[in-house]
Order: structure tokens, then sequence, then C-alpha cells
């Protein structure tokens, strides 16, 4: 993985940029590729590129070059092709010679011969841009799934893109601003923020699935990949054994590497189906390392709920013992994930899920000691159905977002002025509204179906890309690559249109999955109830944040003492119930992710508008 850097100007070049703020740009996503860096410059393009060396370390250098017929070609990519050898295969049949062993190449040549249909050939995360010397323009493209970010904004005739908003925040005429739209993003879906938005005024990001040109005339994005729905003709034994292909294949895939390969283990169904298939496809003799993730002191404060019946240490020990892997478990303080809340915020560029982003960070910080690339099990529950939302009507009926539990107190724990509550739940409910408009359907579903496929579309489009965004920035900030076998757009393909009865056969979530996977994991594994993220049951970690909060209320420049409604302290004080964002989120949760705006607004100088 890498980090992409641009600053395009077909009118009047780009000359003027001096090499000094080119240098300042890209060093701000360092740690997204500390082994290799360049840059390419003519009189309208400047890229930059900081390389993560993965496959083929010594020659995929980028920016990479390719002269074909007398025209030339340069890529900027961030990403990891997984049908490559494929795609490589292809092209050597049409004439291409090829000069490495790297994706990279082959992605630019696939450009180069296929033009604006090479998105769709694609398997894979990725993120990049080709500059065409010959037609003086740039092509664009993001995966179908957002795994791999996008981000641009404009300066008059100059386009600027990045892999995260902190580089183009760098350059002297970006403001770090945000107005209305942006506050109500923050307050009402926070996490979540549409795929298309980069929270500040101005800048935004490529939508997953979507593509295009840049040139002379401007920007021109749009979709080369849309989910479909269809009435799925499959006997459910085929359905099984499809299901099963689709996904062994796309982990299998994912498992090629010129570096040390692990995967993150929790002991639930998804991480564990992951690691059985590495595990079955290394070959005799070869260790398979894992990971798993526990905080001081859980085991002692756990408390069973319907969310999460069960803590997962024990099984993640037992299935690493079962497969035979190198099993490690990474254990996190209180007080560590508390001191890198404000190391989150910085890489992911705005207040995302607290100690939820803050341990992961931790996490990759200890797995890169030993690993540069690593898988993981996200993705399953939005496409095979392992929410409530999926499956209780009532959920989706409330006309809105189900993971969010009562919008509305969300932003009355904010000061009306700053809020503004009503232009604000329009705005977010309107968001809503197109969502489910967008929902592809046959219009032959039963009501169950049509849940299902409204639940699923929900989950893919907005609380997945959330998570992919935190998997991609926590990660990245270690410079560890994590990849995620189940958003292979195969899957969802096929999954999205298989009857729901199956998918949730025996009222179990998830039971195609299961069912699918079954020679692969003993019962024990395969029929666990599903557990979410980790996080900390321990009290000692509420104390150590609300002690952060209130020095943070001590400080005369807070921005707080200004946004918050003012029963919002007592609230935050009395030990009452919170929930921010569904089960993951509680009130330790919210206390730690107001430090966190406060930081924000200090850190990167945000100014409302």
């Amino acid at each position: 993985m890498c980090s992409i850097l641009g600053l395009v100007n077909f009118k009047d070049g780009t000359r003027s940029i001096s090499q000094e703020t080119l240098d300042a740009m890209r060093m701000t996503t360092n740690h997204r590729g500390p082994d290799q860096h360049g840059f390419f410059r003519d009189e309208y393009v400047c890229f930059g590129h900081n390389r993560l060396a993965v496959i083929d370390v010594a020659n995929g250098l980028q920016p990479m070059t390719a002269v074909f017929e007398g025209k030339s070609y340069t890529i900027v990519y961030n990403g990891e092709l997984y049908n490559s050898n494929d795609l490589r295969s292809e092209l050597e049949n049409l004439g291409v010679e090829f000069k490495t062993h790297c994706d990279t190449e082959v992605l630019l040549y696939s450009y180069i011969l296929w033009g604006m249909g090479c998105s769709e050939k694609l398997n894979g995360i990725f993120a990049f841009a080709v500059y065409d010397d010959d037609k003086k323009q740039i092509y664009v493209s993001r995966d179908r799934m957002g795994v791999k970010p996008f981000f641009y904004t404009f300066i008059g005739d100059t386009i600027l893109f990045s892999s995260e908003v902190k580089a183009i925040l760098k350059h002297p005429q970006v403001k770090a601003e945000l107005d209305s739209e942006g506050v109500w993003q923050l307050l009402y879906l926070s996490p979540m923020r549409p795929s298309n938005s980069g929270i500040f005024k101005n800048i935004y990001e490529v939508s997953p699935g979507f593509h295009g040109i840049f040139n002379r005339n401007g920007l021109e994005l749009r979709k080369y990949w849309s989910l479909q729905a269809y009435e799925l003709e499959d006997s459910e034994s085929t359905i099984v054994e499809k299901t099963k292909f689709y996904l062994t294949d796309a982990i299998q895939r994912q498992l090629v590497s010129d570096v040390p390969l692990c995967t993150l283990l929790s002991g639930g169904l998804d991480s564990s189906v992951v690691t059985a298939v590495a595990r079955a496809d290394k070959k005799n003799g070869d260790l398979l390392s894992t990971y798993s993730f526990e905080y001081e002191g859980n085991k002692q404060h756990f408390t069973s709920t319907s969310f999460q019946p069960e803590s997962d240490d024990s099984y993640a020990v037992w299935l690493s013992e079962y497969l035979g892997t190198d099993h490690s478990v990474l254990t996190v303080s209180q007080q560590t994930i508390a001191d890198l809340l404000y190391d989150a915020v910085k890489f992911r560029d705005y207040p995302g899920m607290a100690d939820i982003d803050s341990s992961l960070l931790y996490y990759c910080q200890q797995i890169k000691k030993r690993h540069t690339v690593a898988l993981s099990g996200e993705c399953a529950d939005e496409i095979f159905g392992g929410y409530p939302w999926f499956y209780k009507p009532e959920m989706l009926h409330r006309n809105f977002f189900p993971w969010i539990h009562d919008p509305e107190s969300r932003i009355y724990l904010f000061a009306a002025d700053f809020a503004k509550p009503k232009q604000g739940m329009d705005f977010v409910n309107q968001m809503y509204r197109d969502s489910v408009n967008a929902c592809p359907f046959t219009g032959n579903e039963t009501e169950e179906m049509k849940t299902a496929r409204l639940a699923n579309w929900l989950s893919v489009n907005w609380f997945m890309v959330s998570l992919l965004e935190r998997k991609d920035r926590m990660s990245m900030a270690s410079g560890l690559e994590v990849r995620v076998p189940f958003s292979d757009h195969r899957i969802l393909e096929y999954v999205y249109n298989v009857p729901w009865k199956i998918k949730f056969k025996n009222k179990v979530e998830k039971s195609l999955l299961r069912e699918a996977m079954s020679d692969y994991l003993p019962d024990k594994i395969l029929y666990r109830k599903k557990s979410p993220y980790p996080k900390t049951h321990n009290p000692e970690y509420e104390s150590i944040v609300s002690a952060m909060f209130e020095e943070v209320m001590a400080t005369p420049d807070s921005i707080l003492k200004d946004i918050l409604h003012p029963d919002t302290l007592p609230l935050l004080r009395s030990g009452s119930n919170v929930t921010w964002y569904g089960q993951l989120m509680g009130r330790p949760q919210l206390i730690a992710w107001l430090i966190q705006l406060d930081y924000w607004f200090k850190e990167y100088k945000v100014t409302i508008v």
C-alpha cells in the first residue's frame, strides 16, 4: 500500500507550485509508504508517491512511466490487484512486454490498452491516477467498496488529490473550514460520513465504484460499477458451493506477498474463516502468524449482553491451537488507548470512533514490528446479514440509519446556534431517503427480502465504508497493509441476491456463511454468536477520559464550552447511560469523542463558516 499525491492544471500549468510545497504535502502521508518515495513533474502535472513495498520490492518505485507506441503514460497508485496475474497474461497476449513483476505496471498497461474500461476488469482495492500525456488528461479511479481513499479539491483550475485530507490541507491556499453540512455530518452521522465528502468545506472524495477524467474542461466522474438486483435461480446447494468458491478464491488471491503476512484472529466467525483458509493454503512446515487483541482488566469487568454474549479471547487462543498457528495476544493498557486518542484523530483527519480507533492504532503498531501485511474479517456482517437490523424490520421502519438509535438526542447535546437542529435533521433525513431510494430492487421481493436488501444496501454503503476507513487509516498509520477478502465485489454481487430465507436459515444470522465454510471450521467456532470488535469494559478507562475531559473544559480556549448544550455536562458527569454509535460507543466513548473533537478544532485550526 502507499499514498498518492497529485496537482494538475491543463490550462495554466503547474510551474508556480514550488517543490517545497510538494515535499511538505507528500511528507504528511509518509507513514503510509515509508519504504520508497518519488516525484514526477512536467508542465501540467505534479505526482508524488510514498511506497509501502509488498510485491517486487526492488522494482516497483512510483510514479511509474511507460511509453507505448510512442505515447507516454504515468501512474500513481495505492492498492493491490488480486487478479494481477490474470491481467498480466491477457496483456502479454496483446503485445505488452513487462519490465517488473509488480501490479503497478499491470495496472498502468491496463489503462494504456483498455482506457476507461480498465477499472471494470480489476479485482482488488485501489485508488489511482494515470496521466495520459498524449490526450492531456488524467484518469482517476477508486475501488468498488471504497477500501482505499481518494480525496480531492480545487484551487481555480488546479485539481489537488491525495490519499488523506491532511496532505490537501498542507497546501497554503486550502483552508480547514467547516460549514453547516460538515457540522451536521459530524453531529448526526459520525463516525460515518457520505462517501463523496471529506467533511471539510470544498474537500470531496471519489465515491466507491466511480472513475473519471480530468482535463481542460474540468473533472467528470461517473459510475463504472453498480450493485444489481436480480432473482437468483440457483438451488440452495449450488448457492452454498458458489459462496464457498467466491470466499476461498478471494482469500487465496490475497495471500500473495513478498513480505511477512499474518491474519487478525479475534475468535469470531469472520476472522476465523479467513484464518482457516489461509492456514490451509500454507505449505507444510510454514507457520501462519495470527493476532488477537485484549484490554487490560477486561476479563474482570466483562458483562454479557445480547449484543456481546461472551468475550473473544479464549476462542482465539483455542482456534489458533486447533489450526496450528503462531499466535500472539496483544494487550493494551487503559492509559495507552487514552493517550492515543489524539494520534487517532491525526491519522483519521477528524474525530472517529474514540478508543475503538486508538486501540486498533496500537495493535497495528505492534503487528508492524513483525509483519507488513495482514488479512482481516471486515465486511462479512454487512454482506451476509450479521446485524439485527437485517431481521428486525422495526429497526429500519424508524426511517433513519438503524445503527444510530436516537439521532435527535445526539444533536441536542450541542448548543442550538451551533447544531441548528431542525435544518440538521432535515439534511440527514434527506440523505437517508436518497440512500433508500437508490437501493436496487427487482420489484418482486417478499417483505422480508425487501427488508434484507435495504439493510444490506445501507450497511455496505454507510456502516461498512466507515469501518473500512477506520481500518485503512489506523493500519496505514503504522505502515501496515490490511487486506479485507470479504470486500471482494464478486461476493457482494452474488450474496445480495441470495434469498433471505437461505441467509437466515433457522433464524441464525449469517447461516449461509456458516454452512459454506463448514469444512474449514469446528462447530465451536462455526456456530458462535456474533461478537463485535472488542471495546474496553474496565471502569479505569472511563475515569481516565473523564479526568481528561475536565482538563479540556478547564482550558480557556476549548471550543466545547461554546458548542455544548448547558445540560450536557451534568449528563456526562452523572454516570447516565448514553449511546452514541450503536453498541460500540457508549458514554465513555462519547466523552473520549468530545476530547477528540476539541483537539481536532485546535490541531487542524478548523474555522466554522
